[in-house]
């Protein structure tokens, strides 16, 4: 059903409240105009990109609750968290973390990605990277996007260490996996 400007930009806004992780694409779809059409939307009612509204919704959501570092400190966005139990980060290859004459993206980048999610999940004001046993699995390119998972696998209370499993993914092929035993208060 074709609609006038005014009532798309109305239905757009009100999609975008029900769910921010919408994609111009599916909104595209959904309104049966371009995605330039739904970009020039956006704009003109002042509604960031996803990515933006992703990071906002993390922060508003998570800032309480991540006790370990600022939020702004991680590197990547955390879409989910339940402390000391689970974690999602995402983090997009962007020119910055790439190799220029090859577009891999620089294992540190990865590595942060995971140690912020392992420290991030750790329920407890102070946490600290005692060790790391990590591997890559296959080269990250430009433009990809890096799923982290971590999981808490033992919580030593006597000797205040943690173990987190981090696994991480571009289109459910893993790309990088890490153990990292967590030094926190005993």
């Amino acid at each position: 059903m074709k609609r006038n400007k005014k009532e798309r930009q109305h239905l757009l806004t009100d999609t975008i409240k029900e769910n921010p992780f919408v994609t111009d694409e599916e909104l595209a779809d959904k309104f049966s105009v371009s995605v330039q059409t739904i970009r020039l939307d956006r704009l003109e009612l002042s509604i960031p990109e996803l990515r933006e509204r992703i990071k906002h919704v993390a922060e508003k959501t998570f800032e309480d609750e991540v006790r370990s570092l600022p939020i702004e400190e991680i590197i990547g966005e955390i879409i989910d968290i339940e402390l000391d139990k689970t974690a999602i980060s995402i983090f997009d290859v962007k020119n910055e973390h790439v190799f220029k004459r090859n577009g891999i993206a620089r294992g540190h980048h990865l590595f942060a990605q995971a140690n912020s999610l392992a420290v991030a999940v750790i329920n407890d004001e102070l946490a600290l990277t005692a060790k790391a046993n990590i591997q890559f699995t296959r080269p990250v390119r430009l433009s990809e996007r890096v799923i982290a998972k971590a999981k808490v696998l033992t919580i030593d209370v006597d000797s205040g260490r943690t173990i987190v499993e981090v696994n991480s993914f571009v289109n459910n092929e893993q790309v990088f996996k890490g153990e990292f035993d967590m030094f926190r208060k005993k």
